[in-house]
This record gives C-alpha cells, sequence and structure tokens, in this order.
C-alpha cells in the first residue's frame, strides 16, 4: 500500500511518538478518520496548544505552562528537600505512587559525554545555586540505574556534599511481588548490596 497523500502523511506524522511503529500509526489514523473525527480535531487543537503553551519550570525544569509549576507554587510541599529526576515524567510517576511531599529538579537527560550531555546542558549550574543558598537540606537522587543513571547519581552527591547537603540514593532491586528466580543477578546483586536492617 503506499502511503501518499495526506493519509500517508497523517501515518508518518504519528510516526514520531515513542513505541509507534507504522502499523500501530496507520491504525490510529484511520480510526481518527473513520469513527472519532470530532475527537481527532480535539486532539489537534490540544497537541497545538500544548506545544505553544507549556514550557518549562523556572525553579524545577519540568513541564508547565505557568512560570512555576503546581508542585513548586505548592507552599505546604517542604522545599528543603528535593528529588532529582530525568525527565518530566519521573515527575509525575513518583508524585502518583508515593507520599514524597517534597520538591523536584529535572535534568532532562543525564552526564553522558558520548551524547555532549554534561553538567551544563542538566542545568547543575542551577541546582549548585540552589545548594549554595541553603534552602536545601536534602537531596533524593533518583535517576534510573543505568551506568550514566548511577554516574550523575555520584556527581550530584559530591555536589551535595561540597554545600553540606545530606544526599540519599533511591532503592534498586526485587520488585514487590518478583520471585527470585525470576531476577537478572544484576538487579539481585544490587538488592543483595542495598539491603536494610529490619
Amino acid at each position: 500500500m503506499h502511503k501518499k497523500g495526506l493519509l500517508g502523511e497523517l501515518i508518518q506524522s504519528l510516526c514520531c511518538l515513542p513505541g509507534v511503529g507504522p502499523k500501530s500509526a496507520q491504525r490510529m489514523a484511520f480510526h481518527l478518520l473513520q469513527r472519532d473525527r470530532n475527537r481527532g480535531k480535539l486532539l489537534a487543537d490540544t497537541l497545538l496548544r500544548a506545544i505553544d503553551d507549556i514550557g518549562y519550570c523556572q525553579h524545577c525544569r519540568t513541564l508547565t505552562e505557568e512560570d512555576l509549576c503546581g508542585i513548586c507554587a505548592n507552599d505546604s510541599r517542604d522545599h528543603s528537600i528535593v528529588c532529582i529526576v530525568e525527565s518530566p515524567a519521573d515527575v509525575w510517576v513518583i508524585d502518583q505512587a508515593t507520599i514524597f511531599r517534597g520538591q523536584y529538579f529535572v535534568l532532562h537527560g543525564r552526564l553522558s559525554p558520548l551524547d555532549g550531555l554534561g553538567p551544563d546542558e542538566l542545568g547543575l549550574d542551577l541546582l549548585e545555586q540552589r545548594l549554595a543558598s541553603g534552602s536545601i537540606k536534602e537531596l533524593i537522587l533518583a535517576t534510573n540505574s543505568t551506568v550514566e543513571g548511577e554516574a550523575t547519581a555520584y556527581f550530584i552527591g559530591e555536589l551535595a556534599k561540597k554545600h553540606q547537603v545530606s544526599a540519599s540514593r533511591i532503592a534498586h532491586g526485587v520488585p514487590m511481588g518478583g520471585e527470585l528466580e525470576f531476577i537478572d543477578s544484576g538487579t539481585l546483586s544490587h538488592a543483595f548490596n542495598g539491603r536494610k536492617v529490619i
């Protein structure tokens, strides 16, 4: 089937989304055009408004349509505890799944010299200014448990030490409900090294 014309363009455009291949994009396009044109129009309008109006929080760098996101603007949250995450998606996940009532700082990546991502690209100068101000008492390092994520956590931990700020790393290991026989050796090793007294 050739993919010329506006329909082909729509299918190709939908392929830009993560996890959406040509077949999924084709199903989405046909669904919107055959069964749900009104929602397709709403989707297009919302997408345009989001792209035009959503930027970054001046304080934590997460996505928001205001100068300060709802979390940073919320006075009931603890401004002295900051959770460091790699992406705005991590903020959503942690805030929905935990009782964390502090603030966040979004790196938009992790240290990766091969990809041209150093401390400046991650906004660590802004984080260091906040650490130097004395307003932060504790950092919770919630970067991913990849080699780059661990290196990033270590680097930020050293920044925290320099400013006499307590830093902790989130635990990694066996998931709730997981069975040991199905856990990979790296995860199991990490779980043993991070064990705690009960």
